[in-house]
C-alpha cells in the first residue's frame, strides 16, 4: 500500500480490486489489493532496412527510420497500449520486431503496385503512402508515428538501377548546365546589345523630348509675343471704335440739325406757298366779289366760310401732327443711333437720306390724312384744294393759252336764259359776262372734259348748260 506518483514521461497502470479493467494516473493510492505498472510514453526511433521489389521485379533496398510512441492525446490508445505493450521494454526486441514487421509489411505491399520510376521520382508520396498505410496498422497497438523518414532508395548487388539512373540523371543534369552555360551566354551577350540599344534609344529619346521641350518652350514664348501684341491691336481697336463711335455721334447730330433745317425750309416754302395761295385765292375772291356781289349766293359764302375754316383748322391739325411727328421721328431715331453707333459714316449718310426721305414721305402722308379728315373723307373735295393749292388750274389755263396761241380756234360761249350770241375772236360781240355763278358751270365742264375730273358735289352739277358753238 502507497502512493505512486509518475515521472512526468510516464503513467500509471493500476488494475485490481475496485477498478473495472485498467486505470490510468499520474498519481493515485495503490491498495493491497491492487497492481501498479509504470510504463514510459516517451517515443522511440527504430531504423530498418526494407527489402522491397518493384512491380518491375527490381529489387532494392529502403532505409528507413520511423519515430513511434503511445498516443498520449487518446484516453482510448493510451489504454490499449497499456493493455497490450506496457509489460514489454519499448527497447525490447518483441517490440521492436513488431514494428519492423508492420513496416516491412506495409512497405513492400506498397511498393510491389509502384514501378522504381514512380519509387524515385514521387520519394515525397511514397512516404505518405507508407506513413498513412503503417500508421493504420500501429492504431490497434495504441501506437503513432511522430516521424517517418525515408532515406536515399540502395541498389540491391547485381541490380545497379539507381546507380545508372543516377548516371543518367546525372549526365542530364551536366548537358543542361552546358546548355545552361550557352543560353545563360547568350543571353548575356543579347542582353549587353540589348543594354546597348536601349542606352542609344533612350539618349535619342531624352534629345528628342529635349527637342520637343525647346519647341514648346519657344512656341509658349512666340504665343506669349502674340498675345501681347495682340491685345495691344485689340486695344488699339477699341480707341478706334471710340473714335468712330464720337465722329458719328457728331454726325448724326449734324444731320439731325441738317434734317431740321431742311424740315424748316420745307415748312416754310410749304408755309409761303399756302400763304400765296390764300392771297391769290382772295384776290380772286375779292375780283370776283366785285363782279358777282348781287349773285353771291348765302350758301356759297357760307360754305366758302366753312371750306376756308376748315382748310385753316386742318392746317392748324397738320402742323400740329407734323410737330408730333417729328418728335416721334426724331426719338426713334435717337434710338436707332444709339444701336447703331459704330456703323459706317458713308452709310449713315445714305440712311440719313433715306430717313429724309421717310420723313418726308411720312409728313406729307400726315398732311394728306388731315386733309381728308377735314374734309370728311371727301376725295374730290380733297382733290380740288390741291389741285388749287398748288396751281393745277392755273397751270392747266396757261396750258391751254399756250396751246391756242396764234391759232382760230373754235369758242363755245354759254348763255343760260339769254339769246343766242355769236362771236369770232374779234368782233367783240361778247357781252359782259352775266355773272360768276352763271360762268362756273360752263368752266367747270371745260374742266371735266379736259381732266375727267367732277367738281365737289357741294358746288352742284353740269346738268342744263347747252354749249353753243360759233366759228371763229
Amino acid at each position: 500500500m502507497g502512493y505512486k506518483v509518475a515521472r512526468a514521461s510516464e503513467y500509471l497502470a493500476i488494475t485490481g480490486g475496485g477498478i473495472k479493467d485498467i486505470k490510468l494516473a499520474k498519481k493515485s493510492w495503490v491498495f493491497p489489493w491492487q497492481s501498479c505498472t509504470v510504463f514510459d510514453v516517451s517515443p522511440v526511433n527504430y531504423t530498418f532496412e526494407v527489402q522491397a521489389m518493384s512491380s518491375e521485379k527490381l529489387p532494392f533496398v529502403i532505409p528507413a527510420v520511423f519515430t513511434i510512441g503511445p498516443r498520449v492525446d487518446d484516453p482510448h490508445a493510451l489504454l490499449l497500449y497499456a493493455m497490450l505493450m506496457s509489460q514489454h521494454d519499448k527497447h525490447s526486441n518483441h517490440v521492436n520486431e513488431l514494428v519492423q514487421g508492420v513496416i516491412e509489411g506495409e512497405t513492400r505491399v506498397l511498393v510491389a503496385s509502384m514501378t522504381m520510376e514512380e519509387v524515385f521520382k514521387g520519394t515525397k508520396e511514397f512516404k505518405k503512402e507508407v506513413f498513412e498505410k503503417v500508421q493504420l496498422e500501429l492504431n490497434q497497438f495504441g501506437l503513432v508515428i511522430y516521424n517517418a523518414n525515408v532515406k536515399q532508395l540502395v541498389d540491391v548487388p547485381g541490380h545497379e538501377y539507381f546507380s545508372y539512373l543516377g548516371q543518367k540523371t546525372q549526365m542530364e543534369a551536366a548537358n543542361q548546365a552546358k546548355i545552361d552555360v550557352a543560353e545563360a551566354k547568350m543571353k548575356g551577350e543579347v542582353g549587353a546589345k540589348e543594354r546597348t540599344g536601349l542606352t542609344i534609344q533612350n539618349a535619342a529619346k531624352i534629345d528628342a523630348e529635349s527637342k520637343i521641350i525647346s519647341t514648346q518652350r519657344l512656341g509658349e514664348g512666340t504665343k506669349e509675343e502674340i498675345k501681347v501684341k495682340t491685345e495691344v491691336q485689340v486695344f488699339q481697336n477699341e480707341k478706334e471704335a471710340l473714335v468712330a463711335q464720337a465722329d458719328a455721334a457728331l454726325a448724326i447730330q449734324k444731320a439731325a440739325l441738317t434734317k431740321n433745317s431742311r424740315v424748316a425750309e420745307v415748312e416754310a416754302g410749304k408755309a409761303v406757298a399756302m400763304r400765296e395761295a390764300e392771297l391769290q385765292t382772295q384776290v380772286e375772291k375779292m375780283n370776283a366779289l366785285t363782279r358777282t356781289e348781287k349773285l353771291k349766293a348765302e350758301f356759297l359764302s357760307k360754305a366758302t366760310v366753312e371750306y376756308e375754316t376748315k382748310v385753316q383748322e386742318a392746317n392748324w391739325e397738320l402742323y400740329d401732327k407734323q410737330k408730333k411727328a417729328e418728335a416721334v421721328l426724331y426719338e426713334k431715331q435717337k434710338q436707332a443711333e444709339a444701336t447703331k453707333a459704330a456703323a459706317d459714316a458713308s452709310f449713315y449718310a445714305k440712311q440719313r437720306d433715306a430717313d429724309g426721305l421717310v420723313a418726308m414721305a411720312t409728313a406729307q402722308g400726315t398732311y394728306i390724312k388731315t386733309l381728308l379728315g377735314a374734309v370728311n373723307n371727301d376725295y374730290s373735295a380733297m382733290r380740288d384744294f390741291l389741285m388749287i393749292n398748288n396751281g393745277v388750274y392755273q397751270d392747266i389755263a396757261k396750258t391751254n393759252a399756250v396751246a391756242i396761241r396764234d391759232l382760230q380756234p373754235k369758242i363755245s360761249v354759254w348763255n343760260q336764259g339769254g339769246g343766242g350770241v355769236e362771236q369770232g375772236m374779234g368782233s367783240g360781240g361778247m357781252k359782259e359776262i352775266a355773272g360768276l355763278y352763271k360762268m362756273l358751270p360752263p368752266v367747270l365742264d371745260t374742266v371735266y372734259e379736259q381732266t375727267g375730273m367732277q367738281p365737289p358735289a357741294w358746288i352742284g352739277t353740269l346738268r342744263g348748260a347747252e354749249p353753243k358753238q360759233l366759228q371763229g
